[in-house]
């Protein structure tokens, strides 16, 4: 398997947790006025699931990440730098939380995945915007944080797919949080 073709396969899976996401708040907002009956069926499985699923989607990014810089020869910029700092301890957070059957680990997880979103929104923004005023451009032993190795389906690049990442983890810890007390 070559690096294009698993970097077609996590565009694609970032182009799915986009639409999932779209789809998800258009449900909600649908929902919450036509109080639809099947509604609460597709809440209460998330809810139920929402550590099993922030899990996966952490390993995926965080070895999508390892598998760009460390196979695909893309040498991380400082911002990706910040943001790998706050992805990397979700799936040992994560895992753990689901090996011991702790349920409180929202308030854990909640700031990694919402920083680590403002960061590569902000990187995003970077990188369609260059003359933006950025760090890397700076630092001297760096890559350009406005460089982009490669763009798919018009939008996606590195900073998109981290930011598609945390902002899911943030959505499934909020859906599943939600109703949570304490020792439940």
């Amino acid at each position: 398997m070559t690096p294009e073709v698993v970097i077609k396969f996590l565009a694609l899976l970032t182009l799915f947790s986009n639409l999932f996401i779209a789809f998800l708040i258009l449900f909600l907002v649908v929902f919450s006025f036509l109080k639809v009956r099947y509604g609460q069926a597709l809440l209460s499985f998330l809810r139920e699931r929402y550590l099993l699923f922030s899990l996966l989607v952490s390993l995926v990014a965080t070895a999508g990440s390892l598998f760009l810089s460390e196979i695909a020869h893309f040498e991380p910029c400082k911002l990706c730098w910040f943001q790998r700092i706050f992805m990397y301890p979700l799936p040992l957070i994560l895992g753990i939380s689901i090996y011991k059957r702790i349920r409180e680990v929202t308030s854990f997880v909640l700031p990694f995945s919402l920083i680590g979103s403002i960061i590569a929104l902000y990187h995003y923004y970077v990188q369609t915007n260059p003359q933006a005023l950025a760090p890397c451009s700076i630092v001297g032993f760096s890559v350009s944080c406005s460089e982009r190795f490669f763009t798919y389906f018009g939008y996606i690049t590195i900073p998109w797919m981290s930011f598609s990442a945390f902002f899911l983890i943030f959505v499934f810890m909020i859906l599943g949080g939600r109703g949570l007390k304490k020792g439940e």
